[in-house]
């Protein structure tokens, strides 16, 4: 019987005297599970399940939310399908639900391949990659979108990991967030404006316990240190869960659920999510990208384990 994510590539990297092991989903190119030296870095769910809350996935051709799933391009309206009933709005891109083909394989890395082909308001042709690659202290996940419409396409890429530190129950973790802007949203989750976090509760560039925050948005603005960013989240031991990203990536959703996969047991996890573009990109234009017919681009993040 198959998995409702499909095939599952189990990873595996044996370097620097402790073990990386990963499995990579065929649906939505996901990421299910990641460990270094036994340490969970991302909340992980069943075999038997769909990824909860998007954990894991690729956001291609947009993150999160297209306000009304409606949108205009050269003066025409196009209707998306409204995925998010519930606000009425197009979530998460075209490509949740949609098998990747495997294009390579290796012990400690797979690579996949997906199109986004032209429907109900999406008039492009795009041609995807994603490959998930372990290192001595994480995983590498690298990017590439190609146009192969005939005329120019806008893009941007996200991604849906769910960060843990081991079983560190999440109240005891200190959660830190390099950005100095947040993005304000109205009750569909839709940008409005943007606030300085300075002397605002929502400022996590020095780090906030856990705790009972309850964060769902997107913060812009982020540090940029040798060509990265960098968000984390820290256990008392001193072991730190690190989301990096390059330049492609000035948006980092944050999001602290209240459950997960396993409700009964303790609340471990954090979505920190890399964005190209913030929330309902495709409307006010903001950090999407227009490829060229042939264009290709490039990106990279990845999830890495410090400790002490």
């Amino acid at each position: 019987m198959h998995a409702p994510t499909g095939d599952q590539y189990h990873l595996q990297l044996d370097e620097g005297g402790r073990g990386v092991s990963a499995i990579v989903t065929e649906v939505a190119a996901g990421i299910r599970s990641l460990e270094v030296g036994g340490t969970a870095l991302v909340e992980s769910f069943p075999e038997s399940s769909t990824p909860p809350g998007a954990a894991g996935i690729v956001l291609v051709p947009w993150p999160n939310r297209v306000a009304g799933g409606l949108w205009h391009h050269e003066g025409e309206a196009l209707q998306l399908d409204i995925t998010e009933p519930k606000t009425g709005n197009a979530i998460h891109g075209l490509l949740r639900f949609t098998g990747y083909r495997l294009l390579e394989r290796e012990a400690h890395r797979v690579l996949q391949g997906a199109s986004v082909f032209p429907q109900h308001g999406w008039p492009f042709l795009l041609a995807t990659t994603v490959e998930h690659a372990l290192v001595a202290d994480g995983m590498v996940v690298t990017h590439t979108v190609a146009n192969e419409s005939a005329e120019p396409a806008p893009v941007a890429v996200g991604a849906h990991p769910y960060l843990r530190v081991g079983e560190v129950p999440v109240e005891e973790l200190t959660l830190t967030v390099d950005a100095a802007t947040r993005i304000l949203t109205d009750a569909k989750q839709i940008p409005i404006g943007e606030e300085p976090v300075e002397d605002t509760e929502a400022d996590l560039r020095g780090g906030r316990l856990v705790g009972g925050l309850a964060i769902d948005h997107g913060y812009t603005d982020v540090g940029v240190v040798d060509g990265r960013s960098a968000h984390s989240l820290t256990a008392p031991d001193g072991r730190r869960v690190e989301l990096w990203a390059d330049a492609s990536f000035p948006v980092v959703q944050v999001f602290t659920p209240t459950a997960f996969a396993a409700p009964e047991g303790p609340r471990r996890a954090v979505a920190l999510e890399p964005m190209t573009a913030p929330a309902d990109a495709l409307n006010s234009g903001t950090g999407l990208r227009y490829l060229q017919p042939g264009e290709s681009w490039t990106l990279q993040w990845g999830i890495r384990l410090a400790v002490g």
